[in-house]
């Protein structure tokens, strides 16, 4: 026993030492700071700015994501609810309003325990806790304490009790991943911090203590009973009535709700991509604001539309798999949308999966187009002088090649026949020797006007096309609408042999849709810093690259292909629009892109590895074009239904679609074509032509 009371003696001798020497050495203030070292100055608080979340905003500066290292917005005091504030004081300090910003029996308490080497609790004021996480490292140590100590009387030196708490409550981890109250609020409650009630006021005092521990989505009871243990410190301090803790105490903790497909994945991606070279950190930890050009509606429309189809394409190829003793692969796909006046990017589907794929689709892959691209050879005709009644022979073609470049060997079919005779096997087999193009139907229609041979994708009046205009200025036409690829100058160019992206496609086709005023695709508004500060802004950009009545000639046109050719399905939207589709070899690629006069969109439907088939009969039109209509559909919801504005100097004739001539009212099959002021026919044609000659004309081509 003896021991035992001389040994409790030395213990207290210790611990009052351990005291003491700390509270000599606070007071000798400059004498400390040479014992333990220099402290980090307390002017860095002046201009501290902890790592606040980047925001990112879609066109309606409604929240869409946020960037960040720790997920953290400032709230200034007069927007922290005064219950938040007392609950704080309460469960954390109860004499903060009383104390110099140290609470010696605390110190006490900590210091004893340190030199036990016991476990450490509590023994921090507010103003400490500030000061250690700021300034210090979380080491547990006496000479971190002093630190500590020293750093907190000078806080209390130069800022009021309203700005400690203010950097306090804004600073601390609440779990989840939320730093500060603001994040909390949104995340456990999905509310700003100045709309919380009494109850969750609380409970978000009660988490900072253990935010694993406390964090009411991983540990409800724990949570809960800290959060009744805050009200009941609130009400013993008279910060609430018993009234309102009984009320509050009837409030259940929150639970984390079944968290709902986040959106926009990929548009954020690109976002991060672009900016961060220019930003670097700040991007993560600057608290900037960028508003960008998204449309939620749209963007909801275009990820939807994507995997509902896509999905259903994939359970319908399992069985081919299988077949083929291979593991089922899923199909991807890609749609971008813009507006059509102004370039903003509505919408960006990269993928259908971003957490299993970041490559986006939409703007990184190059595929080939397939007929998708065909209306840039029709713009060169028409800018050549061609017009949509011009006719095109629809026959068969057989190319040799001389070692330099393609030739025509003949399209006449007992000519075609002799010279069969004359290539061997091993050259008719040898692709590189011997091309002979084919339409999808396999069929031939003989003379066709620009505009049937376009509705219906026919290829080899696309080839014919490209042969009398040059691969050349089919190149420079694609230029001019932005299409930034390399091209090759042949003539399977007609056909989409070169590769593209889908964002430059549906860039192009959006300048035909904008009456010839091709337009910058952006994605930004304008970026501001934490305060506010316009750090950049975007206005759109805009260059005149053809007439508009060019372009009212090509729309027309194109609105053929789906009203009788191989874009039927976009019929279901309901409204006026333009587009193409295209489909490249063995099935590889299904392409539509569209428009109306508000929106450009494109999609493209493919497997990564280009070996895969789509599989037969999967063309644009039949896979590409349904997704289109389904997202063109909702983006456009509620929006006015509009036709394309026609232009000065556009006039319209009655044509005969055998001769592309003038019709007479009772010619069959006459249908009233667009021209450029000056380019109609002059001359009549009254063979009207066999029925079924021109029951061939309006066949709906599937397809290519």
């Amino acid at each position: 026993m003896p021991y035992k009371r001389n040994n409790r003696f030395f213990t207290k001798a210790f611990i009052l030492l351990a005291v003491l020497i700390p509270l000599c050495i606070i007071i000798a203030g400059k004498t400390a700071e040479r014992v333990i070292g220099n402290l980090p100055s307390i002017k860095q608080l002046e201009n501290y700015t902890p790592n606040l979340s980047t925001k990112i905003y879609d066109k309606d500066n409604i929240l869409i994501a946020e960037l960040f290292t720790e997920r953290r917005m400032l709230v200034p005091i007069n927007d922290i609810p005064v219950n938040l504030q007392n609950a704080f004081i309460a469960i954390e300090d109860n004499d903060y309003f009383k104390h110099w910003g140290v609470s010696t029996k605390g110190i006490m308490r900590a210091l004893s325990r340190i030199v036990l080497k016991r476990k450490v609790e509590g023994g921090s004021t507010i103003t400490q806790q500030l000061a250690k996480t700021i300034f210090l490292t979380p080491e547990r140590t006496i000479k971190r304490k002093i630190k500590e100590m020293l750093l907190t009387i000078q806080l209390e030196k130069n800022y009021s009790k309203d700005e400690i708490l203010q950097f306090y409550i804004n600073q601390i981890y609440f779990g989840s991943g939320a730093y500060g109250a603001q994040s909390a609020a949104r995340i456990y409650f999905d509310k700003k911090v100045e709309d919380l009630s009494l109850a969750e006021c609380a409970m978000l005092a009660a988490i900072p203590k253990s935010p694993n521990y406390y964090n009411p989505f991983r540990n409800g009871e724990a949570a809960l009973r800290r959060r009744n243990l805050v009200l009941m410190r609130m009400k013993s301090l008279g910060y609430i009535t018993p009234e309102q803790e009984e009320e509050a105490l009837q409030v259940p903790v929150p639970v984390k709700k079944e968290k709902e497909k986040d959106s926009g994945h990929y548009f954020v991606e690109f976002l991060r991509i672009m900016l961060e070279p220019k930003y670097g950190d700040t991007l993560f930890k600057g608290g900037l604001s960028i508003y960008t050009t998204l449309d939620m509606q749209a963007q909801t429309a275009a990820e939807k539309s994507i995997e509902d189809a896509l999905a259903k394409f994939d359970e319908s190829k399992l069985a081919v798999f299988e077949k083929a003793g291979r593991e089922p692969v899923k199909v991807q796909g890609g749609l971008i949308a813009m507006d059509i006046k102004t370039g903003a990017i509505r919408a960006m589907v990269g993928g259908r999966d971003f957490k299993e794929t970041q490559f986006n689709r939409a703007t990184q892959a190059k595929r080939q187009p397939g007929s998708s691209f065909k209306p840039f050879v029709y713009l060169a005709a028409i800018e050549a002088g061609y017009t949509a009644a011009t006719l095109l022979e629809d026959e068969p073609m057989v190319f040799l090649h001389d070692g330099e470049t393609w030739n025509l060997v003949s399209n006449d079919l007992t000519e075609l026949e002799n010279i069969a005779e004359t290539v061997t096997e091993e050259e008719l087999i040898d692709t590189s020797k011997v091309w002979v193009p084919s339409n999808y139907s396999k069929k031939f229609r003989g003379p066709v006007t620009l505009r049937t041979a376009l509705a219906l994708s026919i290829n080899i009046c696309a080839i014919e096309m490209i042969m009398q205009v040059t691969p050349l200025k089919v190149i420079q036409a694609a230029r001019k609408l932005g299409i930034t690829a390399s091209m090759s100058n042949a003539l399977a160019l007609a056909l989409g042999s070169s590769d593209v992206t889908l964002q430059e496609m549906v860039s192009a086709y959006a300048t035909f849709g904008a009456g010839g005023v091709k337009t910058k695709p952006y994605v930004i508004n304008k970026i501001t810093d934490k305060d506010g500060r316009i750090l950049e802004q975007n206005l759109p950009s805009q260059t005149e690259v053809l007439s508009p009545q060019t372009c009212y000639i090509m729309t027309n046109m194109l609105k053929s292909v789906i009203e009788r050719g191989s874009g039927w399905y976009a019929r279901n939207l309901g409204r006026p629009c333009a587009g193409k589709t295209g489909t490249t070899n063995e099935y590889s690629d299904a392409w539509f892109i569209g428009y109306t006069p508000q929106l450009a969109a494109g999609v493209w439907v493919g497997y990564d590895d280009r070996s895969i088939s789509l599989g037969e009969k999967s063309t644009g039109g039949t896979v590409a074009c349904p997704i289109w209509t389904t997202f063109m559909k909702n983006a456009l919801a509620g929006k006015p239904s509009i036709d394309f504005t026609q232009p000065e100097n556009i006039e319209w004739a009655l044509i005969d679609p055998i001769t592309g001539l003038l019709a007479l009212s009772k010619t069959p099959g006459a249908y009233l074509e667009a021209f450029i002021k000056g380019t109609a026919p002059t001359q009549y044609y009254n063979q009207t032509g066999s029925d079924e000659e021109r029951q061939g004309l309006i066949i709906e081509e599937e397809g290519f």
